[in-house]
């Protein structure tokens, strides 16, 4: 791979998580990397962006955008991911692109060969897995045994997204599962070492959220126009005969958000958030905590590594096969939640 002195990066779809992950990410790197161009179909407000950040380049579309950059962070719909990852890497392109990786896995499907054909880097923005928790669960792991049941739940009280296409079918593909609820089925996935699944249960719901009189903390909606999930519940096997019990929400009636991952294993187990291992010892049964610190956030870590990778100085975290994976059983849950029959996978 040549050796470039600088990456030369550009930004396609100047939304909040362009402006609030990416971009300020990008500026704390500019020994490695500049931000030369942006594009959005709002080209007032890819102006804006570009002006406030003294960014060279604004484009009217993204074909042109690539012939002044080597790499792009895709930050659009859902629904453009694939086509305009495509076009990048065919153009010579490396991608980053926002999670998940596609609207289902035939487009991630595209978009591997694409990078396999270009020889270039694709990335998909699981930040998940640059969490401090994630990355000392990662390192304890390997002390539980044989994993046999992980646990997740991805919860929040009554926050569907009130801005953007968050609930628009068409644009997005889902809701309560492809935007929240995948992060942690990747950040589990990533801790197993990523194993094959066989077999996928699930069950979506949207009842709450198409009733009137909604009470939301996160900005307003229409309930007659909304289309996606905003609860989901699943039940996944792998051919080495672990499993996961998986429940995501947007808009659940509970007490509180709430964020939990845990592996339990033959030997040990562990609980990511908190970060807590799980070992019977010495006659009784030990829970061991720890100070979790970092100089460095999470967004930083995932830029840094997908910069280094571009530049040659390091491997890719999430590799495109790997969270092709992940949209391999969204659709599964997505597929047996429609038929009401439970879906194999790998037949």
């Amino acid at each position: 791979m040549k050796k470039m002195k600088k990456l030369k990066m550009g930004i396609i779809g100047v939304g909040g998580i362009a402006e609030g992950r990416h971009i300020p990410s990008y500026l704390a790197l500019q020994e490695k990397v500049e931000i030369t161009a942006v594009q959005d179909i709002r080209g007032k407000r890819a102006k804006e962006v570009a002006e406030k950040y003294d960014i060279p380049f604004v484009f009217e579309d993204y074909q042109s955008l690539f012939e002044v950059v080597d790499a792009v962070t895709i930050c659009t719909p859902n629904k453009f991911h694939s086509r305009i990852a495509v076009a990048a890497l065919e153009a010579g392109c490396h991608v980053i692109c926002e999670k998940p990786m596609a609207m289902n896995a035939s487009e991630c499907e595209v978009m591997l060969e694409a990078a396999q054909k270009a020889n270039k880097q694709l990335a998909i923005a699981y930040h998940y897995r640059f969490m401090p928790q994630s990355r000392l669960a990662k390192q304890a792991v390997q002390e539980i045994g044989e994993p046999l049941v992980t646990r997740i739940q991805a919860l929040r009280r009554r926050k569907v997204p009130g801005w953007g296409v968050f609930t628009n079918k068409e644009l997005q593909g889902g809701g309560s599962l492809i935007d929240y609820g995948c992060h942690l089925i990747d950040l589990a996935l990533w801790l197993l070492d990523s194993p094959e699944p066989v077999e996928v249960i699930g069950r979506t719901y949207n009842r709450l959220s198409r009733s009137p009189e909604q009470i939301n903390d996160w900005g307003n909606f229409d309930h007659k126009s909304f289309e996606v999930d905003d609860h989901v519940t699943a039940y996944i096997t792998f051919k080495d005969g672990s499993s996961i019990l998986f429940e995501t929400s947007w808009a659940a009636n509970i007490k509180e958000d709430h964020t939990h991952l845990s592996i339990s294993g033959t030997e040990a187990g562990l609980n990511v958030f908190p970060y807590e291992f799980y070992q019977p010892k010495h006659g009784t049964f030990m829970t061991t905590t720890a100070s979790v610190t970092e100089d460095k956030n999470f967004g930083l870590l995932q830029a840094e590594n997908f910069v280094d990778s571009c530049l040659g100085d390091a491997e890719l975290v999430v590799k495109p096969e790997e969270a092709m994976k992940v949209t391999r059983i969204m659709d599964a849950i997505y597929e047996s939640s429609e038929t009401g029959k439970s879906v194999r996978l790998g037949e």
